[in-house]
């Protein structure tokens, strides 16, 4: 139901927002609409400093580009966990260091994400992301095969509900939700823009039926043994099981460049330097080799979402999205039609829901990192 709410506030924002350069907002009256001239949005922080000025700028663009960073982090901590698992007695060296086979995996998927980084034209990452969206339909279809043909089957039960993981569990759903930053840039690389909210709300919908289905069939699977990832608890040496890694291994590598772009090009934008290809390298490169230091850092995928989740995704997702609508629409339409109010009632409920989830998980998740470090 997250999705679909979150869908169609943001899509009404984009409505109320344009993200053209040259197209001016309208401005609602009692007899129609006209246009009046306003600040020009074409990214996340924009429609903040257009919300609430340039303190709104600054809070949406702190929180959605740590946000999509610790996104990145997560991407690099899950090949080095998957990859262990098929490999678990690897090791490296490196001249007289010796590196652990987790730390190794981590190492080697930032080198294999790094030149993907350094491209300039979203086309070209379209085709890379398309391959991830193909890659999660086999890796449900694989998890499934182990469910039904590998003898695991789906007969676990443990408990329905346990209260106390209600925070993590809402955290990582929020989680599954997060990148809120790259609409814009996406938007402003759809060749038809007119198509961008039914493409967000088909993309929510399939995403928020897909997480749905595999926490069921995980639950049932695996009940309270389940892991952080689905994945290690598949059985070792069975071929879709190791179909099922691969495909998980494949996915972060896809969407990795499309999360990492938003940051690189506020970064580029503010070191004034997007002109120049050689200084969009460096930079970009910088960024991917920050990702990897605190993914060899903080290893603990399952907290590291949860905080994610928590603090940055439920914030982005949930509060700033219809804080920013509310505040907008009230500068543009006039509080006469029932809708509105209804508007306002359902995004009301979102942020005192969001607000619960980003106190008690930010809290759960930070005991839990604590503890294991």
């Amino acid at each position: 139901m997250t999705g679909f709410l979150l869908a169609i506030s943001f899509a009404g924002l984009l409505n109320l927002l344009p993200l053209r350069k040259g197209t001016p907002p309208l401005r609602h009256s009692g007899t129609g609409c006209h246009h009046e001239p306003q600040i020009h949005s074409r990214t996340y922080p924009d429609i903040g400093a257009l919300a609430f000025g340039q303190r709104g700028r600054l809070i949406v663009a702190v929180f959605m580009y740590l946000e999509l960073y610790l996104v990145a982090v997560d991407f690099l901590i899950l090949e080095g966990d998957n990859l262990e698992k098929l490999f678990p007695a690897a090791s490296f060296r490196l001249g007289a260091l010796k590196v652990s086979g987790k730390q190794g995996f981590v190492l080697a998927a930032t080198l294999v994400v790094l030149p993907t980084t350094w491209f300039s034209s979203l086309s070209v990452l379209a085709y890379v992301a398309a391959g991830g969206a193909l890659a999660s339909v086999v890796l449900i279809a694989a998890i499934l095969w182990v469910g039904v043909f590998n003898g695991v089957g789906f007969h676990e039960r443990g408990r329905l509900v346990h209260w106390a993981g209600i925070p993590s569990a809402m955290s990582l759903y929020s989680f599954c939700f997060s990148g809120h930053a790259v609409f814009p840039m996406i938007y402003q690389g759809m060749k038809d823009k007119k198509r961008f909210p039914m493409v967000l709300f088909i993309c929510f919908t399939v995403s928020t039926l897909s997480y749905g289905f595999m926490g069921i069939i995980g639950y049932l699977m695996y009940g309270d043994a389940l892991k952080s990832q689905v994945t290690l608890n598949l059985p070792s040496g069975k071929v879709s099981s190791k179909i099922a890694i691969y495909t998980t291994l494949v996915n972060p590598l896809t969407k990795y460049a499309l999360v990492v772009t938003p940051i690189a090009e506020a970064l580029e934008t503010t070191l004034g330097v997007g002109k120049s290809r050689l200084l969009r390298v460096l930079v970009r490169t910088a960024l991917v080799v920050g990702t990897a230091v605190v993914a060899l850092a903080v290893p603990f995928f399952g907290d590291v979402v949860a905080l994610t989740g928590a603090l940055l995704s439920c914030t982005a997702t949930m509060l700033l999205p219809c804080l920013c609508y509310l505040r907008v629409r009230a500068k543009v339409i006039r509080p006469s039609q029932k809708m509105y109010w209804m508007e306002t009632a359902v995004c009301s409920a979102i942020v005192v829901v969001g607000a619960a989830i980003v106190v008690l998980g930010t809290y759960s998740s930070v005991k839990q990192i604590v503890r294991s470090l």
